[in-house]
């Protein structure tokens, strides 16, 4: 019993910059919450969701779908992908521009090695 109460805060206590890959925004505050191993739908403040976006730790990559900047392994195939390695992973589909742009973005985040 004690390990399905654990679960559950589990569930309930993710950090979104932390643990979230990308995140999906319904109606009504409804926000699908994607990390590796799980989907959580949970409803947010409206201040919350745009604290999130403007943040600058999402990137948006279609009209209701934000992407983890930090997450992100790769960019390619039309596809953003989080863990190349694992065919099974997480990946979410991106147009050729949008990619461009967050290839763009992610190269000047990175610092310059000398």
């Amino acid at each position: 019993m004690n390990v399905a109460a654990n679960e559950r805060n589990v569930y309930e206590n993710f950090e979104v910059e932390r643990d979230i890959l990308y995140f999906k925004v319904g109606r009504l505050g409804l926000v699908s919450f994607h990390g590796r191993n799980y989907n959580i739908k949970k409803r947010i403040s409206a201040d919350q969701l745009s604290g999130y976006i403007t943040s600058g730790q999402f990137v948006k990559v279609s009209s209701n779908c934000y992407v983890n900047a930090s997450k992100i392994a790769t960019v390619e195939g039309g596809a953003i992908l989080f863990d190349p390695d694992v065919p099974e992973s997480k990946q979410v589909p991106v147009s050729k521009w949008k990619m461009y742009r967050i290839k763009h973005l992610l190269s000047a985040r990175k610092p310059m090695a000398m």
